[in-house]
């Protein structure tokens, strides 16, 4: 007997639906995580050097910057020339 791949999902899919608050949270999320990932294509950055680049207020990249820690998008650096600050890159 042969199992159909993803069948579960579909069932699922039928049963429940996203929510719209959701949907748009994951859009946001992927629209910030692309900004970021775009600026730390050029040079490992701090937080407080993406928040000026990405014209936000320096919680909300920290939060940004954790999820994308978290889920392995990015990772530390070095830390900045007063030991003091972390600079963030792409996983390698």
């Amino acid at each position: 007997m042969e199992t159909e791949k993803g069948k579960t999902y579909k069932y699922l899919r039928e049963r429940r639906e996203v929510s719209q608050a959701a949907k748009d949270k994951m859009k946001k999320f992927n629209k910030v995580k692309q900004a970021i990932l775009k600026a730390l294509k050029e040079e490992e950055m701090t937080i407080h050097q993406m928040a000026q680049t990405l014209n936000m207020p320096e919680n909300e990249v920290m939060f940004w910057i954790m999820s994308l820690l978290k889920y392995g998008y990015i990772q530390t650096g070095t830390l900045d020339d007063m030991d003091e600050y972390f600079t963030y890159k792409i996983r390698e």
